[in-house]
């Protein structure tokens, strides 16, 4: 007896629907959390100097959060709300 694939699985993957506002909402907040924290992160870094507060971040593009799909970063870039950076990497507009 042979193994056949089944229609259904054969097919190729519909194409996705595009993301909701809600979602792009929920994303773009997520962005600015990750993109805040990872500037802080730099710039209190240990090696400014021992009397400064620290220093500006030189961060201005970050790899967005894994939570949501690629599709999701590229409608917010079409959009115009964020810029794409090259290299996965976006930054605000």
């Amino acid at each position: 007896m042979t193994d056949t694939p089944s229609p259904e699985n054969t097919s190729p993957s519909r194409a996705e629907a595009p993301p909701t506002p809600e979602v792009l909402k929920a994303a773009m907040k997520a962005f600015k959390k990750r993109l805040k924290l990872t500037q802080l992160d730099d710039a209190s870094r240990i090696g400014r100097g021992p009397t400064s507060s620290g220093g500006h971040s030189a961060i201005a593009g970050i790899t967005p959060p894994n939570q949501y799909p690629k599709a999701v970063w590229e409608a917010l870039a079409d959009e115009g709300k964020l810029r794409r950076a090259g290299h996965g990497t976006y930054s605000l507009a």
